[in-house]
């Protein structure tokens, strides 16, 4: 028999409004109105301010590591945008903070986390979301779950998780594709390529040329598109939306983008990237970007934006203020939120501030043998 080919595949880059502001008016038209871009570009901004006051908490030491999302909001927002706050859920790892504040969450939420308080992760029961993510990869497993569990109950809802490049090294991100393909399960898979998993580039990570391949590997429908830019993740997101929606099962998109910042506060990038990269990034710059779409559209000019540069910062104050002046936890408030009935050992550690089970019987940390030699 000759040889056939078992399998091609293509996969298509979108980008619409690049970064000389061209703008391509087929497929952009009427895909974000004057106001809802109004609004993302504030949104974004009052993101970036954010970033800039959790920057100085954490260097006064006001709280712990922090990392910037700055570089990385059209990704957020593009995809938030054609979400349903309330029904759809969004799954984060912890660079998404401008799509978590459009889902519902209260923007204090976010600095309580990194202020170390768990408050910050005791998500309002009006919100469809998980709590953030450090550990890389591990959430999306919770994101094929929770879609599965939508299918099952036969509604429309939909479930969007984030993460980067490097994630997509990690088995738990093989194992959440599968599930989801396999199951069909109404997930969309946000990859947020920014090209460096801490300090290691992508190049040195994966040998694909594209991330957004990793999914033909599950029978996915995957894209690549311009993660700066709000038109191309709203055009993308909006394709993957109605498949799951529609009962089509999950999706891959790969968002192009950079992180202007470190990984986070405890990171140094200037010891692993070349200055010009960040340069020629820092052109790309989604805020600058959305500005002179505004600006091109004759609705907004200089005087609005530093009105809302001004604005901007005052709101990020009144979310410090409000994070920072939150009354103190009860010391029994981990016991209590640990579970719905805690168990009689559970209440006996909370009562009596102790560890009764394990100062009854010292072998269980290893203290028998020293005990008996006393």
């Amino acid at each position: 028999m000759p040889k056939q080919t078992a399998y091609t595949a293509t996969i298509e880059y979108v980008s619409i409004l690049d970064e000389k502001g061209n703008f391509d008016d087929k497929l952009g038209k009427g895909l974000i109105t004057d106001e809802q871009a109004l609004d993302l570009y504030e949104r974004m901004t009052v993101c970036r301010q954010l970033d800039e006051f959790a920057f100085k908490l954490q260097r006064s030491g006001r709280m712990g590591t922090y990392p910037q999302n700055k570089g990385q909001e059209a990704a957020a927002v593009g995809t938030a945008l054609a979400l349903r706050p309330g029904q759809d859920w969004v799954v984060p790892s912890y660079r998404e903070n401008a799509a978590l504040f459009m889902m519902g969450l209260p923007m204090h939420y976010v600095l309580l986390y990194w202020m170390g308080d768990e408050r910050g992760s005791q998500i309002p029961e009006n919100v469809k979301m998980t709590p953030l993510s450090v550990p890389i990869g591990t959430h999306m497993l919770h994101a094929s779950g929770i879609a599965y569990a939508e299918k099952v109950r036969k509604t429309d809802n939909v479930v969007a998780t984030y993460f980067g490049d490097g994630a997509t090294s990690e088995g738990d991100f093989h194992e959440a594709m599968n599930f989801a393909s396999t199951m069909k399960t109404p997930t969309i898979f946000i990859n947020q390529n920014n090209s460096w998993a801490i300090s290691v580039p992508r190049s040195k990570q994966m040998n694909s040329e594209t991330v957004a391949q990793k999914a033909l590997a599950y029978g996915m429908p995957t894209v690549r598109c311009d993660g700066n830019d709000i038109f191309a993740v709203k055009y993308v997101m909006d394709e993957a939306v109605k498949r799951a929606r529609a009962g089509e099962g999950p999706s891959f998109i790969e968002c192009i983008t950079y992180r202007l910042g470190d990984h986070t506060t405890a990171d140094d990038a200037r010891r692993y990237r070349d200055p010009k990269e960040v340069e020629a990034w820092l052109n790309r710059d989604p805020l600058i970007r959305t500005r002179k779409y505004l600006e091109a559209r004759k609705i907004w000019d200089a005087d609005k934006d530093e009105q809302l540069q001004e604005r901007a910062k005052t709101i990020v104050k009144e979310v410090v203020a409000t994070a920072e002046g939150i009354e103190k936890p009860e010391v029994d408030s981990i016991f209590n939120a640990m579970y719905a009935e805690p168990h009689a050992e559970l209440v006996r550690q909370r009562d009596t501030m102790r560890t009764s089970s394990l100062g009854k019987d010292p072998s269980q940390t290893g203290l028998k043998s020293t005990t008996q030699n006393v």
